[in-house]
Order: structure tokens, then sequence, then C-alpha cells
């Protein structure tokens, strides 16, 4: 039976098609989201004010919907923040450098550790950690700077990201719109993490390895990596070098114990990242009040300051891209009104079930969309403000296949989070490309084939999994 489609329908199939082809173009989309759900909330209530009013309206759902993600992530960058200043990230990582005698162990060192820390602490505080700590002594021993920028890139803006099992902020967004518990999507997106990181990071250490061989890639950049250590600005704090281990040992096991309980309790979704950002506080206030005592007060506001900074900084453009798409759902009538057909189980909902009636799709159709759709929201260079089109995309074809929720969501988070989270888009590589002394453009150049192959065979082992 076909589900009856009205001009709501229609309006915000157009105006996934503009977000794309702005995307594709490299323009913000934040207007077109505005500018759709403005038009949504008129056609649905004939009310210039209630359309008025629908667009703020929408925002507040979007803000409290991603407030706890959106405070987790400016939590965990203010401890960074605190660790930096103290030298606490330089005592975490020391006993690693020890592994590091060869390009080889460099590279996979430095990229595990850096998939590690970016699980806990996001990529962005891991780049600047694994910069000014490690690079030097893996450019001593003949790794190229760009080898460790795409090392950094691949295991953190990659492998890190895309899964983001700890924080759990992308797949947070990507099952709001897909509509799906978030433990389900992230349970789907292990085994395709798992093959997109293994098999893009070994594509790229061979390549990487094989030009060193055929002199392509200069080594022992020493007077650049003599440099990166100035790079973190560190405060004056009264912490002994005694102290600083027992913080540093002290700061992963406690994480660690998160994760223990994570199991033990079964925590996910917004408890799992409630008991990360409440250890990120605890650890924040403890560093704060040794290093810096009497003055503890006001650093500690500092370093909320600082963390809430990054933190609107990175989801301001996520905000109008997620209203617009909380639209495809349970958000259109919580936001605008019961204004939508009898019958109708949501936008999106409808859609599907009307491409299904259309259109006969399946699982290989459905996957390799997917992962163009993922691939084309993370153009805009930001990795997360697109993500939750590829949930509203990955339910629409999964309500028309009869199946497959969970993976195709994952699948296009993935895709959408390796393109534009900070492996190929040159801008969003600046971190990285910036802290390593490399060329942005080139370090996507790098990167450009190693992605395409994981996308390649991520989508196919995807298939068999739907």
């Amino acid at each position: 039976m076909g589900v009856e489609l009205v001009a709501l329908h229609w309006i915000y199939l157009l105006f996934i098609v503009l977000i794309i082809g702005f995307m594709v173009a490299r323009k913000d989309t934040s207007l077109i989201c505005i500018a759709g759900i403005f038009l949504l909330a008129a056609v649905a209530t004939h009310s210039l004010s209630a359309a008025v009013s629908g667009v703020f309206n929408s925002f507040i759902y979007a803000i409290t919907e991603l407030l706890p993600t959106i405070l987790v992530i400016s939590i965990i960058v203010a401890m960074s923040k605190v660790l930096s200043a103290t030298g606490i990230n330089d005592v975490m990582v020391s006993p690693f450098v020890r592994f590091i005698r060869t390009p080889a162990w460099a590279y996979w060192t430095i990229g595990i550790l850096m998939m590690i820390i970016s699980w806990f602490f996001w990529p962005s505080p891991a780049v600047a950690l694994m910069g000014a700590v490690l690079l030097p002594a893996a450019v001593r021993v003949g790794l190229p700077a760009l080898g460790a920028a795409m090392a950094m890139n691949l295991f953190g803006h990659g492998i890190a990201l895309s899964g983001d099992f700890i924080i759990q902020g992308a797949p947070k967004l990507t099952a709001d719109a897909a509509g799906l518990p978030v433990g389900d999507v992230i349970a789907a997106s292990v085994p395709l993490v798992f093959v997109m990181g293994v098999v893009t990071t070994v594509t790229a250490f061979s390549l990487l390895r094989r030009d060193m061989k055929r002199g392509r890639l200069a080594s022992g950049e020493a007077e650049m990596a003599a440099t990166v250590d100035s790079t973190l600005e560190k405060t004056s704090h009264f912490l002994t070098g005694q102290t600083k281990k027992w913080l540093a040992l002290l700061i992963p096991i406690l994480f660690a114990l998160d994760v223990i309980a994570m199991f033990d309790l079964r925590l996910q979704g917004g408890e799992a990242t409630a008991l990360v950002g409440g250890t990120a506080i605890f650890i924040l206030i403890l560093i704060s009040v040794l290093a810096h005592r009497q003055e503890s007060f006001a650093e500690v506001t500092h370093y909320f300051i600082e963390g809430f900074q990054f933190g609107f900084k990175v989801f301001g453009p996520v905000i109008p891209i997620a209203a617009f798409f909380y639209l495809g759902d349970a958000g259109f009538v919580k936001i605008i009104g019961d204004y939508l057909p009898q019958a109708s189980q949501g936008i999106v909902n409808d859609l599907g079930v009307a491409l299904a009636h259309a259109v006969p799709l399946n699982n290989e159709v459905g996957a390799v969309t997917l992962t163009i759709v993922g691939a084309i929201t993370g153009l805009d260079g930001s990795g997360f403000s697109g993500i939750s089109l590829a949930g509203s995309v990955a339910h629409l074809f999964s309500v028309a296949i009869g199946g497959g929720a969970a993976t195709l969501t994952a699948l296009g988070q993935i895709a959408a989070i390796w393109v534009g989270g900070g492996t190929l888009v040159p801008w969003a590589l600046i971190p990285a490309a910036a802290i390593c002394g490399v060329d942005p453009f080139e370090l996507a150049r790098r990167n450009l084939i190693p992605v395409a192959v994981g996308l390649v065979v991520t989508t196919v082992v995807a298939m068999f999994l739907i």
C-alpha cells in the first residue's frame, strides 16, 4: 500500500538535493537549511509568524538534541588544554618514544597512539600531543614529516573519528537522523570501521614505503622537528616531575575504569557520554588545583572557556543543518506541529515507502548510494555537518530495501567523516599539516588513493552485511 505524498514531502526532498548540490560546489549549506525550515513551516502552517518562529524553534530543538555531545567535547578539549599547559601530556606519551626505532615503527606507533588518544580526547587535541612529543622522534629515525601527518590523519581523523566509540558524537548525529538507537549504529559500524581502517592504513604505508625507497620523499627533516616542541605554549605551574608522572598514570587508569564501567553497567549513548565527561571534569579540576593552587579558581574557568569556544566553533555550522534534518522524523511534530497526513510516519519514512514502490532497490544500490552521499556530505570539510543527511538517506533507503538501516547509517557516517573529517579535504587537514610542517594539499593528495581504496572495499563488505 502506498503512502500519500504532499507538498511538504517534495519540499523536503528538493532541499536535500539542493544541500547535496551546494556541498559538491563547496558552498556552505546553513542558509539553504534555514530556507528549507522556513518554507516547510510556512507551507505547513500558512502563517508567516509561525514560519519565522519555526526556524528559531528548530534551532532550539537541534541544540537540545546536540547539547550533550557539544558539552562533552568542550569539556574534553578543556581537559586537554590543562594537560598541554602543565606538560602532563608529554609524560603520558614519552614511554612510547622508545618504540620508535625505524620509519615503520614510527608510522604505526604514531598512528595507533593517535587512534587511542582520539577515542577519548578527539583528534584535534591528539594532533597537538602527537606533534609535540612523537614527531621529533619519528623524523630522527627517518620517517618523513608527511608520513607522520598521514598517520595522524588516517588513524585519528579517519578510524577514531569515523567510529567515535567512546564520546559517541558522530553516531549520535547519524542515529538521530536515522531514527535508530546509538548502540545499533555503533555495533553496525565496528566491522566497517575495522575494514576501512586496515585497508586504508596498510595501503597508505605501502605507498609511503615505496616512495621512500624510490627517493620521492625526503626524510630526516630535523630542523623542522626541532621547532615542534615550541608549538605548544606551556604556562607556569607548581607540578614536580614526580607529580606529573603520577598524574600521567592516573588519567589513563581513570578512563580505563570508565570503559570497564560502560561494559559492566551496559552504559550507552548519553549515559556513557556523561561518565566520560564527568571524569574529564574531575581530572581538569584536580590538575588545575595541583598545578595552579591559589590561582586555580580562575584557571579552571579559563580552561572551560577555551573548551566551550572550541565546541561551539566546531558545532556552530552543524546546528542549522541538524535542525533541518530533524524535521524529517519526529522533530517535525515537535518543532512545527501535527501537519503531516494522518497516516504519515514522518517525512523520511514516507519517502522511503514511496521509493520502495517506485524503484526496485537492492543491497548493492543502497550501499553504493550511501557511500557516495556520505562522501559528498564530507566535501564541506567538516565531516560532521553532513552526517545527519547520511543518516536520513540511510533511513529512507532501509525502508525501501526492507532492512539494513544500522549498516547503511554506519556506512554513510564512515564515508562522510573519512572524506571531510580531516583526511581528504585540504582545509580540514590544516591542524595536522601545520603541526608537521607540510603542505595540506600535498597531504590530501597522498591520502586520496588509500582512502578511495578503503571506501571501495568497505562498501563491498557493507553489501554483504545489510
